[in-house]
């Protein structure tokens, strides 16, 4: 009786651990061929003329490298979170938001905190999210909330040169590529499921993924992408 029951459990465990087993990773590389933002016209510091001049940072929209940090990487599938939501930052520094995009599953939060020695007024309008954190000075910061998945487009009341997206996901199978185009989502469950790439200029694009019981499925993407690519 022991024996039998010890080999129950044993079968048991093995089962758990195969079912641990039963994921792969989806990866590939993000191909930006040419640079998709214009170049932004930013009024000089002194169009600012009541308190501290603050000149904007240096804007570096014509590379290739800063298309590669517009895009946002994630699955569109009706797989639950499996973790815990997260807070992500947002600065205001030398007027501009740092970082431009962020990627984050529903339920974080975002903070917004003001380095600058003059106010910002962080707000959004976006049917995903509506928000208006109202005027704040250097080293306060505020906190918006996200439940929807959506994206957010952020602006400044006080500087419209600024603009931030943040990419709210339906699931935390999500990531930005590396510097060098790469990305990696790891530990998805076997089944169909949907690429998405988004960028901030160029917008969406998706592609059919269907991952077995083990492996890993390799997907590339081209900005702008062939016309046979792009199944909005």
């Amino acid at each position: 009786m022991h024996i039998v029951r010890a080999l129950t459990i044993l079968t048991l465990c093995c089962l758990l651990v195969a079912g641990d087993g039963l994921a792969g990773d989806v990866s590939g590389r993000i191909k930006v061929v040419r640079t998709l933002t214009k170049t932004a016209v930013l009024p000089v510091a002194t169009a600012y003329r009541r308190g501290v001049v603050v000149a904007p940072a240096s804007n570096s929209t014509g590379s290739v490298a800063a298309e590669l940090g517009r895009i946002a990487i994630y699955l569109e599938t009706d797989l639950p979170l499996s973790a815990n939501p997260v807070t992500a930052v947002i600065e205001q520094r030398q007027r501009r938001f740092v970082t431009e995009t962020v990627v984050v599953p529903k339920g974080s939060r975002i903070s917004f905190p003001n380095l600058d020695p003059i106010f910002h007024n962080v707000f959004s309008l976006s049917k995903t999210k509506t928000f208006d954190l109202g005027n704040y000075p250097k080293g306060s910061t505020r906190f918006v909330k996200l439940d929807r998945p959506g994206l957010v487009k952020v602006y400044c009341h006080l500087h419209p040169d600024m603009s931030a997206v943040i990419m709210v996901t339906p699931n935390d199978h999500a990531t930005k590529p590396n510097a060098d185009g790469s990305f990696s989502l790891p530990n998805v469950p076997p089944g169909e499921h949907t690429l998405v790439v988004w960028h901030k200029s160029a917008g969406f694009f998706r592609k059919p993924v269907r991952l077995g019981e083990s492996g890993s499925v390799v997907v590339n993407f081209e900005i702008p992408i062939d016309k046979a690519d792009k199944l909005n």
